[in-house]
């Protein structure tokens, strides 16, 4: 017999499960909705993710840049192609780079069209180490010492430019290779490298090495450029700048939370780079949060004379043949009017 009590339960649980499965089915059409709102951007980064992108992969991670309408893809460049090549073939809208590789496509024969739109880190923080038993306090005691690097053009004039200002003959330092031995090299096989002080540096006094450092700022005031650099296609600035500015958005959101939050965020780096040990990352991101910016909520806008500066020194040191305008280099326009 048909017993209406439970006969208007039944109606009733049927009635309610169609409204759940029309709701759920709203819920996942919103989503859907929501996702083909956003944009898909690739950024390209400098080199594998670190400390200097951890801005960035926590704005990823907390939805900032979903929340300005865009997918973001972060892409490694691989041993073959550099950032800023990449971003010249349209690999992706934006890039890290530096400034240096920025002057050099904008005085060649065939520029790059792009701009740096925002600086990462404030300040230069790169220099020369030495172990401290070998004594090397400046350019001077270079003269008779090996100093394994990139064998670059730009590496090399920097050297050679210190040890002149020191009055010291840049033809008696031996430039060799890296032998990528990290560290010990400098106690068995060279007496001098290169190292960024939240990165290379950090690690090595982790690991137990006693070392003489060098800021390269310090030795010649031109050589204080932006590194790295944010930078993106001139064609993407100029069709759709609305893009340009809500990237940055997201992104300035990314390092201030970095700034505020570090160990927090080197965790989340972490899931980026599971192969770095959680402490080093740690250790570096308390280095660099401290240096991307002395004013936060100035995080990313760049000093024409910093660009002037170090075209200068390029120019000086024949690494570039032409002056280039700071102005074809980079814009604050789109950082600026970020909150």
């Amino acid at each position: 017999m048909f017993n209406k009590k439970k006969g208007l339960f039944i109606g009733l649980s049927i009635g309610l499960i169609g409204l759940a499965g029309c709701s759920s089915e709203s819920a996942k059409d919103k989503t859907d909705e929501n996702k083909d709102k956003l944009k898909d951007v690739t950024l390209v980064l400098d080199y594998i993710p670190n400390t200097n992108h951890t801005g960035i992969y926590v704005a990823k991670d907390k939805g900032y840049y979903k929340e300005q309408g865009i997918d973001l893809t972060i892409v490694e460049p691989g041993d073959d192609n550099t950032s800023l090549t990449l971003l010249g073939g349209k690999k992706g809208e934006f890039a890290i780079s530096y400034q240096e590789d920025l002057t050099y496509s904008a005085a060649s024969a065939q520029p790059i069209p792009t701009k740096a739109i925002a600086a990462i880190m404030e300040h230069n923080t790169s220099g020369f180490v030495s172990t401290a038993d070998k004594k090397i306090s400046s350019p001077k005691d270079f003269e008779g010492k090996t100093y394994a690097g990139w064998q670059s053009a730009a590496e090399e004039a920097v050297l050679k430019a210190v040890m002149e200002k020191a009055n010291a003959d840049s033809s008696k330092l031996m430039i060799v290779g890296d032998p990528g031995g990290g560290p010990s090299d400098l106690e068995k096989n060279v007496d001098l490298k290169w190292y960024f002080e939240g990165w290379d540096l950090t690690k090595a006094k982790m690991d137990g090495y006693d070392l003489n450092y060098m800021p390269l700022r310090e030795l010649d005031e031109r050589l204080d450029y932006y590194t790295p650099i944010i930078v993106a296609r001139d064609d993407v600035m100029e069709n759709d700048p609305t893009l340009v500015e809500h990237f940055l958005k997201a992104t300035k959101h990314g390092y201030l939370d970095a700034i505020d939050n570090p160990e927090e965020s080197a965790e989340i780096l972490h899931q980026a780079a599971p192969d770095q040990d959680i402490e080093f990352l740690k250790k570096s991101q308390e280095f660099v949060s401290k240096n991307y910016t002395s004013d936060p909520q100035k995080w990313g806008i760049m000093k024409e004379d910093v660009w002037n500066n170090y075209t200068e020194f390029m120019l000086e040191n024949k690494l570039i043949d032409k002056d280039i305008p700071a102005s074809d280099m980079f814009t604050n326009a789109f950082i600026e009017k970020v909150d």
